[in-house]
């Protein structure tokens, strides 16, 4: 007999103490993001910044921005986040936006808004195409799995970028978008965009790069008299750009902006219905309802930071970068994969298991990214990471040479990469992966 789950819900409202006490003991087993310990996930600024998001996300908590005409302070924050976003990113009289929930929704917005502009102006194509490096972000395949595009994936280079050849190859009479990173999150490289916007313009079909990651820092390291590759506006042939407020924004989760060079772009973003009872219905993006707390809390941390303040930032997180760099190479075990940009970069060995490693500095309190193609750690480096650089190259030092004395480290993780390295078969992969998804969300037992 199936049990049921009417036990889960319950029955009288719980004192708010012990609800407070229940989350703050569920939280004891997050990862340590306040201290450094994690290389990924958070971004935070600081104690000022954190506090005006707290303050900012609260007084604006029941706010939806489905409704401008409801709230038009959300109206008036969402639009002056797109316009500094904009010209952050070099962008013409005309560039507009929306601001989502995340960068995964900007870059589903992007392909929608290149299918529905094909289908407009190119009803011939019936099965239409995105090209995408191996190294692009997995929300442009879910978002040709939602919207019944196919995306192409194309090989890197030696240097970990998009291959121009592959990526001009793969082109045909389907293709309606090219995407480039910038930079691609698994090794903090910048597509050669300059080329591919030349290469958009001559087939004519979109561009559309993935700032996600670098859109609040390569602006930023460009005034700092760094050495960034073409990325932004400036560059023809792009015609939209992703940038996530959440990450290098410094902002609350989930926010982030797709910017459209043209309004025209971004009408075919837009829903609309027509004939439904309620009314007449219109939406900008996925959602419809639209949390007020992210989008003040963005506007208030771009307006207090700004310009001044994310420089400070962006040169605080390139020094520590440097020196964990420096120090990560000095071990003579482990090489900096390709030529990260920014922040941002993975770290591999043709010496070492790396993953036994990174189950090694997990003992130790750090919580390591596992990259694979090849076998890598991944970085980003965020402000925190400041105050604990020295004592993260001390303890990557000492675990070095328990790696090297054999595989019984590889008990954690890297027992389980380990095991999925030995599949040949991407099927058995995926049902491994569907069999973890399941797993990790079920309920262990009922709450007392």
């Amino acid at each position: 007999m199936k049990k049921n789950n009417r036990g889960y819900f319950p029955k009288k409202g719980i004192a708010r103490d012990k609800i407070f006490s229940e989350m703050n003991h569920a939280r004891r087993a997050d990862v340590g993001w306040e201290n450094g310990q994690s290389w990924g996930l958070v971004y935070q600024a600081g104690k000022e910044v954190d506090q005006i998001i707290r303050e900012t996300y609260t007084l604006f908590s029941h706010g939806n921005a489905l409704d401008p005409k409801a709230f038009p302070s959300l109206k008036k924050f969402e639009t002056e986040i797109v316009a500094k976003t904009a010209s952050l990113l070099n962008g013409e009289d005309e560039t507009v936006g929306t601001v989502t929930s995340g960068g995964s929704e900007s870059l589903l917005m992007a392909v929608k808004a290149s299918r529905d502009q094909a289908r407009s102006k190119r009803p011939e194509i019936t099965e239409p195409e995105i090209i995408i490096p191996a190294s692009a972000h997995p929300a442009l395949d879910k978002a040709a799995h939602y919207l019944g595009v196919k995306a192409v994936r194309t090989p890197l280079d030696e240097n970990f970028q998009a291959d121009m050849d592959a990526l001009r190859g793969s082109i045909n009479k389907n293709t309606i978008l090219l995407v480039g990173s910038a930079p691609a999150y698994p090794h903090g490289v910048v597509d050669p965009i300059k080329e591919m916007g030349e290469l958009a313009l001559e087939k004519k079909i979109n561009l559309h790069v993935d700032a996600c990651l670098g859109g609040f820092v390569l602006p930023f390291l460009e005034r700092l008299n760094y050495q960034v590759p073409p990325f932004d506006f400036r560059v023809p042939g792009i015609t939209s750009i992703s940038v996530d407020l959440h990450k290098y924004g410094y902002s609350a989760k989930g926010a982030s902006v797709i910017l459209y060079r043209y309004p025209e772009l971004r009408r075919h973003q837009f829903f609309v219905l027509t004939d439904w009872p309620g009314g007449l219905f219109g939406s900008t993006s996925v959602t419809g309802t639209r949390p007020g707390g992210p989008i003040a809390a963005a506007w208030a941390v771009l307006n207090y930071l700004g310009e001044e303040g994310y420089m400070r930032l962006t040169k605080e997180v390139m020094e520590t970068t440097r020196v964990l760099k420096e120090g990560i190479e000095k071990t003579g075990k482990l090489e900096i994969l390709g030529s990260p940009v920014m922040s941002v970069f993975a770290v591999g060995s043709n010496q070492l298991d790396v993953y036994t490693l990174a189950d090694l500095m997990a003992e130790k309190g750090w919580q390591l990214g596992r990259q694979q193609l090849p076998a890598a750690l991944h970085f980003i480096v965020t402000p925190p990471h400041t105050k604990v650089r020295e004592n993260f190259l001390a303890d990557l030092e000492e675990s070095i040479p328990r790696v090297e004395e054999g595989p019984e480290a590889c008990e954690g993780i890297a027992a389980m990469y380990a095991m999925m390295g030995t599949m040949c078969d991407q099927t058995d992969l995926k049902t491994f992966a569907l069999n973890y998804l399941d797993q990790t969300y079920r309920l262990e037992s009922k709450p007392d």
